[in-house]
């Protein structure tokens, strides 16, 4: 989205743009490693802001279009490792929805590795932290939602 004359534009992202990051997480996994990272004493960036959903097979993706239109700079789905659902085949409907949900926002403009989906167990506290992290990481490198200027109220 960027292009090459920004430079300077860049340089003032990478120092003082701190992401926002919208969370969708199941409650019986995703959520629960989030929770072992914190019980754990696990740091991880504090970017993020945690939504506990029943299923991420229950997450519509008009609510991820939605906080990136209100300028979240980036969102996490977590949700089971397939095979080990709580709702059987929740984690593969998410699947299906993201895989989907990115082609839109693709051809609407908008880079589609704002949104990630990550499978996090409940025992993988420390895995949940370093996608937190990793993730930030990215974000900087690509830098506030364009969206953010277009709809802000």
């Amino acid at each position: 989205m960027r292009e090459e004359g920004d430079e300077l534009f860049m340089e003032n992202v990478s120092q003082d743009f701190e992401p926002k990051i919208i969370a969708f997480l199941c409650n019986w996994c995703t959520y629960a490693g989030a929770d072992l990272a914190g019980v754990s004493r696990i740091q991880y960036p504090s970017n993020i802001r945690i939504i506990r959903l029943m299923c991420s097979g229950a997450l519509d993706p008009t609510y991820v279009i939605k906080v990136l239109m209100e300028g979240a700079d980036g969102v996490l789905i977590g949700g089971c490792h397939p095979g080990d659902c709580h709702y059987i085949n929740g984690n593969y409907k998410a699947r299906r929805r993201v895989a989907i949900l990115k082609t839109s926002l693709k051809e609407a403009g908008l880079e589609p590795e704002r949104v990630w989906l990550r499978w996090i167990s409940a025992s993988e506290g420390a895995y949940f932290a370093e996608t937190v992290k990793e993730m930030v990481a990215h974000l900087k490198l690509l830098g506030p939602n364009p969206l953010k200027s277009v709809w802000a109220i």
